[in-house]
């Protein structure tokens, strides 16, 4: 059966825009996805950085000026991996363009920033915008998402979403944009990594009443392009302690971003605990999903008991993959594609989907709070929630 391409852009020649290029070659793993995606096109500001390129064989134009790509009709969708100070320019410009976008966290640098990226989708409906956030789609944080939406934690009493790296331990490591606010912005690791950690516990509606920041610079000096230390100014670690409500009943809900977490290289950690179930779920060991109940133990009554499921290799969209076998981070790139393009086609149905822009604009509510908490010493509202639906 025939099905529609969809031509793609890549702004930005890194490390996830050849990760969004590897994966998309990949497209045939997908089970009957309502469209073929090819990649097209490439930019970067580096020539240098799109010779990778050449080797995806439907790149037909690579360019260094971004405006060339928005001028050119035959490209459908973009997708954007620059600094966050470069967010709110591009981003507009996309959209105003008429191209769906694919976007990087944070969606702009603040919450101004992302609040006029929202102004251009409400005035350009036709472009279908939505943000990277890859992690949920392991088919074990499907496992637990789902568990949670059944209700089978019954009253709810705590729950945890965490994104853990060590990749900033070496004091020795030179700096770079993320390490610096006038790229990365004053929310420093919250803006490079917090949308991992929210994605899940807004689309479960999940929305902070109050929140408590726990804020550290740790290595607040690096060495600059010279050898000579310079000023590392933005948040290394950030623990925010929020109060929200799961059906009704107020709880405890913490989210953890951390560059410097000594033996992480890339985790993702989701946890909701209740008084009849609770589930866990972390990247760490990506097939293995644990799930809390009480049950009766033959000889020895009713004991409360962690169980262990294996995830395996199925997540929202399926895939020709064995359903035994493992699944990586290229898979949930994969597999945020085709719930993105199949949402934008309108093949989604009811199935979990990417972050919303509102979405989006929200966590800069709550990383405004968080600062603001921390500088206080006391829980803040977030403001500026503008989620619907």
């Amino acid at each position: 059966m025939s099905v529609p391409s969809v031509n793609i852009a890549i702004i930005g020649a890194g490390l996830m825009g050849r990760e969004i290029a590897s994966a998309i070659q990949r497209w045939p793993a997908l089970i009957d996805h309502p469209v073929r995606p090819r990649v097209t096109a490439v930019c970067d500001i580096q020539p240098a950085a799109l010779d990778w390129f050449d080797q995806i064989d439907t790149v037909t134009t690579k360019v260094t000026d971004y405006q060339d790509l928005l001028a050119d009709p035959s490209i459908d969708v973009v997708y954007v991996a620059v600094r966050h100070d470069l967010h709110e320019r591009i981003y507009s410009d996309v959209i105003a363009a008429g191209k769906s976008l694919l976007a990087e966290k944070p969606f702009g640098i603040d919450a101004s920033a992302a609040a006029a990226i929202l102004d251009a989708v409400v005035a350009h409906p036709e472009s279908f915008v939505r943000c990277s956030s890859e992690m949920p789609f392991y088919p074990g944080a499907q496992m637990a998402i789902n568990y949670v939406r059944s209700g089978a934690l019954g009253t709810i009493v705590e729950a945890r979403n965490s994104f853990l790296h060590a990749s900033d331990v070496d004091v020795d490591k030179p700096i770079g944009w993320k390490r610096q606010n006038r790229f990365c912005g004053e929310a420093g690791v919250l803006n490079d990594l917090g949308l991992h950690t929210w994605h899940v516990p807004l689309r479960l509606g999940w929305e902070p009443e109050a929140v408590y920041g726990v804020l550290q610079n740790i290595v607040d000096q690096r060495p600059g392009p010279d050898g000579a230390l310079v000023d590392c100014d933005t948040w290394d670690n950030a623990v925010l302690h929020s109060w929200t409500r799961h059906e009704g009943t107020r709880f405890p809900l913490i989210t953890e971003t951390k560059r410097i977490d000594p033996g992480q290289k890339n985790t993702w950690v989701f946890e909701a605990i209740g008084l009849d179930g609770g589930v866990r779920f972390s990247t760490k060991n990506p097939k293995s999903v644990e799930v809390f109940s009480v049950v009766d133990v033959p000889g020895s009554g009713k004991e409360q008991v962690w169980q262990q499921i294996d995830a395996g290799s199925q997540s929202v969209w399926p895939t020709v993959t064995g359903a035994n076998f493992e699944f990586g981070f290229s898979d949930s790139i994969l597999q945020m594609w085709a719930v993105f393009l199949a949402e934008r086609d309108g093949s989604l149905g009811d199935r979990f989907g990417c972050v919303t822009p509102e979405e989006a604009v929200a966590t800069h509510g709550i990383f405004a709070a968080a600062q603001l908490s921390h500088a206080e010493g006391r829980a803040i509202r977030p403001q500026g929630m503008r989620i619907t639906g």
